[in-house]
This record gives C-alpha cells, sequence and structure tokens, in this order.
C-alpha cells in the first residue's frame, strides 16, 4: 500500500517532483525523462509508470524556464520510439511464453487480451493510436512483436506515434500550462488527463464486458 501511496503521490505532485529534479540533477534530468519514457514504452513490466501527465508537465517547466521545449521533445521522442521498438523485439523473441502464469503481476495476460482486442478493432494503427492509451500504449508494440508485424510497417506507425504522442502533450504543457488558472489547479489538470487518458481503454473494457454479463443472465 505504501508503495501505490508513494507512486499515486508522484503523479499527483508531478511538477514538485520534476522541479526537484531539475534543481538537483541539472541537464541530467533529460536523461532521466529519457528512462522513464523508455521504460514505460519498453518494458512490459513497468505500464505503470507517468506518461501523458509527465510529459504534459514537462512542457510546463519548459515554459518556465527549467528546460529547453524543443530539446525535451527530440530526446523524449527519441526516447518513446527506442521503447517501441525495444518491446517489438522483446515480443518477437519472446512471444506469449511469458502469460504462462495467470495471476503474474509482472505480466498480466488481461493486459494483453486488452491489447488484442484492441489490434482486431483498429488493426495496424494501434501502434500509433495506442501512444494515448495507457497500459495499451506499454503492450501494442509486444503485441506486435508476437503477432510479427511486417517490420517497416511497424516503424511507420512507431515514429508516427511517437512523434504525435510527445509533441501533442510536451507543446500543450508548454502553451498552456503556465496559464495562471492552469498553474494554480495543476494538480486538477493533472488528474483529468489521467482520467481523459484511461477513458478510451475504460470505455473498451465494459462493451466488452456487457456481452459476457448479457450470456450470464
Amino acid at each position: 500500500m505504501e508503495i501505490v501511496a508513494a507512486l499515486i503521490d508522484v503523479i499527483l505532485h508531478l511538477d514538485r517532483h520534476l522541479q526537484w529534479l531539475v534543481q538537483n540533477y541539472g541537464v541530467w534530468v533529460y536523461a532521466i525523462l529519457f528512462l522513464i519514457i523508455f521504460c514505460e514504452t519498453g518494458l512490459v513490466v513497468t505500464p505503470f509508470l507517468p506518461g501523458d501527465s509527465l510529459l504534459f508537465v514537462a512542457g510546463t517547466l519548459a515554459a518556465a524556464g527549467d528546460m529547453y521545449i524543443h530539446a525535451l521533445f527530440a530526446v523524449l521522442a527519441v526516447a518513446s520510439f527506442a521503447g517501441d521498438n525495444t518491446n517489438y523485439w522483446i515480443g518477437r523473441f519472446l512471444g506469449p511464453r511469458v502469460f504462462t502464469r495467470e495471476k503474474s503481476w509482472a505480466f498480466n495476460p488481461a493486459h494483453l487480451e486488452r491489447t488484442q482486442r484492441f489490434y482486431e478493432k483498429h488493426g495496424g494503427k494501434t501502434v500509433t493510436i495506442a501512444r494515448f492509451v495507457p497500459i495499451i500504449r506499454t503492450f501494442a508494440p509486444f503485441v506486435a512483436g508476437i503477432g510479427r508485424m511486417a517490420y517497416g510497417r511497424f516503424l511507420f506507425y512507431s515514429f508516427a506515434g511517437s512523434v504525435l504522442w510527445i509533441s501533442s502533450l510536451t507543446y500543450a504543457g508548454y502553451y498552456f500550462g503556465n496559464i495562471p488558472v492552469v498553474k494554480q489547479n495543476l494538480a486538477l489538470v493533472i488528474v483529468g488527463i489521467v482520467i481523459l487518458s484511461i477513458m478510451p481503454g475504460a470505455v473498451e473494457y465494459v462493451r466488452h464486458r456487457a456481452p459476457s454479463a448479457g450470456r450470464e443472465r
């Protein structure tokens, strides 16, 4: 429970934590953010790391002069693209063998099934669309590797998704994050971003469960 509470605190107060990192690590904050985004997109064991909210808050700090926005975009776009491709090849080489344990915390089969349903609905575009959906964002390249999607096709969707995801949220934070009303209510804005980002997955889950509930009756 303490770990969960700490994670929630980090997500809700990303501005404070990032400011502390900038103040204490200076230019190394780019490397730290690179690592977080790389792990969130590249390792199926770390889908809980902050993504959308982290990008938005990083953009707000860039607007305040703590980081250079274009360098931030470039570093994180590379991190996202590299993470995606790492995840693809992990999926391609390991395949579904890592999901043999039904109740594994690290490799939850439900996450795999949810991502597969996303692929059934959106096809190859899932690699791009999934960037804006937590959990699925982490598992989409992994499933693409399992399914042996043509690598050239994967690269196209991965590059497009990386650029769109990183640019939309970092530049949104840069241009809107320091508006007084947003800055004074940043915790609420972060909660809003988290809710908006998980809504597509939640709707998909409810739609999937509804027919099952009807059959059980």
